[in-house]
């Protein structure tokens, strides 16, 4: 089993894969690898997409990578468990509206916007409480109410709610996670958000969707 963190230089990735390869070997889940190859990404059985910046430079980062293909197949073809990463999560939606209008991936449906949260500080940056909208293998362990890390200024509508699988309140309804088929993305960063960000890498290494 592979795991693969895709590398498009968007984002310090040594401690998300600092903690996929202390979850994977916890869990038997195999290698745990970080690459800007096509190749890896290709062969990979789960496939992260982490992500920190804007989400047009980040967009742009990807697309212009020689892994964004590979990923794409990957995941809408071959069907492998795909996790995105705070902007990673993000362009998973349908249109980015940070700076400018700019496609993103469209496999979850939405755009995403600025938080809008009167009285409160924006970036959105610091612990807050998980509220769980849906089931999912992911959470296996998680309860509404445990604590998840987030660092972001902008936030992720989604057009449908079975698509948004928990939220936190700021000020304002705030999506931390998505996903649909073989597919999930968490606003906050599980690689900081102790055990319980551990538990749902944990909970990702073991899903068959």
């Amino acid at each position: 089993m592979l795991t693969v963190l895709i590398d498009y230089d968007s984002g310090n990735l040594h401690s998300a894969e600092k903690a996929f390869q202390r979850m994977a070997a916890e869990t038997g889940a195999g290698d745990v690898i970080v690459t800007d190859r096509p190749d890896d990404v290709a062969r990979a059985d789960r496939i992260v997409l982490p992500g920190d910046g804007a989400f047009p430079a980040c967009s742009d980062a990807l697309r212009a990578s020689g892994c964004y293909e590979a990923m794409i197949e990957a995941v809408t073809v071959k069907a492998r468990p795909f996790m995105g990463i705070c902007v990673g999560m993000q362009l998973m939606a349908s249109v980015g509206r940070e700076y400018v209008d700019t496609p993103g991936l469209d496999w979850v449906a939405g755009a995403v916007e600025p938080i809008v949260a009167p009285g409160l500080k924006v970036p959105h940056m610091g612990w807050n409480d998980l509220i769980l909208d849906h089931p999912h293998p992911v959470f296996d362990g998680i309860t509404t109410g445990d604590h998840a890390y987030f660092v972001h200024s902008f936030h992720f509508h989604t057009t449908s709610d079975a698509e948004r699988l928990a939220h936190v309140d700021y000020g304002t309804e705030i999506t931390a996670v998505v996903g649909r088929d073989n597919m999930v993305g968490t606003q906050f960063h599980p690689e900081k958000s102790q055990a319980t960000g551990l538990r749902l890498i944990a909970n990702f290494l073991r899903w068959r969707p």
